[in-house]
């Protein structure tokens, strides 16, 4: 009943959103040509390869690496406020459909991430769904350091609630409650 219900949510998010994706397509085009969207191999639930959806913000002749590993020259004019509002991570809610994704989880890495994939894998959290967002998204972490991303994850899955999903959800799209996330990633970094 739950999935349901969530993909139900995705799909009247992708109807009534499809202004706003029609709008940041078009401001891509212009900006680089075709493709619009991205796709890309991610690792997800159990180590199992998908293909997640995105808009694209990089140029066409970017290389398939972590954001946090790309020149920002690489990145499209249109990017920062496609990333800042994270209309780019809307077409996910496909992935979510699918079921590939939860709206909330780890973010999924690449599959050449090896030592993130070794850290995710040695903190057991490929036997958990990946999401559109996360507790170490919305406080400032990346994928630059696996351990500590990995050990935030952790911390995560094993004190999920409703409460701290919707603190994320709502976090990741205007930053209320960030500081109160922030002292929970801070204390289980401490740990």
């Amino acid at each position: 009943m739950v999935i349901i219900i969530r993909n139900i949510f995705c799909l009247l998010g992708l109807f009534f959103l499809a202004p706003v994706i029609l709008l940041a397509s078009i401001s891509i085009f212009f900006d680089d040509g075709y493709p619009i969207f991205f796709r890309q191999t991610r690792v997800g639930l159990n180590k199992k390869n998908f293909t997640i959806y995105k808009l694209r913000t990089m140029k066409n002749h970017a290389p398939l690496l972590g954001t946090h590993e790309v020149n920002s020259s690489l990145y499209l004019a249109s990017s920062n406020i496609l990333r800042k509002l994270k209309i780019d991570e809307l077409p996910q809610l496909l992935n979510v459909i699918k079921g590939d994704l939860n709206l909330i989880g780890f973010r999924p890495g690449l599959v050449n991430q090896d030592r993130l994939n070794h850290a995710r894998n040695k903190s057991g959290i490929f036997n958990y769904m990946p999401g559109i967002t996360g507790l170490a998204q919305v406080t400032g972490y990346d994928m630059s350091n696996p351990e500590i991303l990995s050990k935030i994850e952790k911390y995560y899955y094993e004190n999920k609630s409703l409460k701290i999903d919707f603190q994320i959800l709502i976090c990741t799209f205007t930053g209320a409650f960030q500081l109160k996330l922030k002292r929970l990633t801070d204390n289980c970094i401490d740990v």
